[in-house]
């Protein structure tokens, strides 16, 4: 705030203060304030904002952006503008992580029979019920110990992770744990879409044999699309940018432990997705979806 007027204002006595603050557009009480070095009701509701945005933020061990923390405040009742929370979040210094560009890991078999593309890019979460449509990939963490590879199977309406499975190779073996593990956990109906791209391990009749044995009808991305797989190249650009590529690992069990604790205790269950409206996963099949009375199989 420009004082100069203020003071010559105030010099000459209170009505030229009064009328000094019609022509600057401000109140007096906010020039008294100033004056006397208050910060003003303003920049105090301001300064308690600005702490819960960073305990918000910290929560997310530092992951969260405007988006998210705003989600993460209006639930707990705090509903501010995402542009204030925007600003306040550059004042404090803080910002959220963005993915990096994808690369593809796994390799394509020339040899293999053509699969259809059963998904065709319709990825909206309201496209199809829970346990209708997986999707699943393959990505790599580098370790001291060597290369450890990481399987997932994702819900195409919820985002979740239904199923994934680490190892340090990348036999069929690695895919088929992965969606063994979503198999067990969510027992969908026969005739559900297991979507992925056309890796070796995905195109395998060793695959093939256990989605058949659970009425799963496999669908593979076109030749050199990966935007036919986007719900599970985003998932991976995620977790390394939140967790994989913010420190080193030492250990094959190091890395496992911490892949646990992201997808079950913080992916799936906490952290908020924006293509769900800012609800978490667990949150959004509560919300919107109830599993076990649409599967009869289970």
């Amino acid at each position: 705030m420009n004082v100069y007027p203020f003071i010559e204002a105030e010099k000459a006595g209170k009505h030229n203060v009064t009328r000094a603050c019609e022509l600057m557009k401000v109140s007096r009480s906010a020039y008294y304030q100033h004056a006397a070095g208050r910060p003003s009701r303003r920049e105090r509701a301001d300064q308690v904002l600005t702490a819960k945005i960073i305990e918000v933020h910290a929560m997310s061990k530092g992951t969260y952006g405007a988006p998210r923390v705003h989600a993460e405040l209006a639930d707990a009742g705090l509903r501010h503008g995402r542009k204030r929370i925007a600003r306040l979040m550059r004042g404090a210094g803080v910002c959220g992580k963005s993915p990096r560009r994808w690369q593809t890991t796994t390799i394509a078999d020339p040899a293999a029979a053509d699969r259809p593309d059963l998904v065709r890019r319709e990825f909206t979460t309201d496209a199809a019920r829970v346990d209708t449509r997986w999707c699943g990939d393959i990505t790599y963490i580098s370790t001291w110990q060597g290369w450890l590879y990481l399987a997932t199977v994702i819900d195409l309406a919820s985002r979740r992770v239904v199923g994934w499975a680490v190892a340090d190779h990348l036999k069929t073996d690695l895919v088929d744990a992965a969606l063994s593990d979503a198999i067990m956990r969510r027992r969908p109906a026969s005739g559900l879409i297991f979507h992925s791209d056309r890796g070796c391990q995905y195109t395998s009749a060793q695959h093939a044999r256990l989605a058949a044995a659970h009425g799963i009808r496999l669908s593979t991305s076109r030749r050199g699309q990966c935007w036919d797989n986007a719900v599970a190249e985003s998932f991976f650009a995620t977790i390394k940018t939140e967790l994989l590529h913010r420190q080193p690992w030492p250990t094959h069990t190091a890395a496992r432990q911490a892949i646990f604790a992201y997808i079950e205790g913080w992916y799936n269950t906490r952290r908020r997705h924006s293509s769900l409206g800012y609800l978490s996963p667990a949150t959004y099949e509560t919300a919107r979806h109830t599993t076990q009375p649409e599967n009869p199989a289970a």
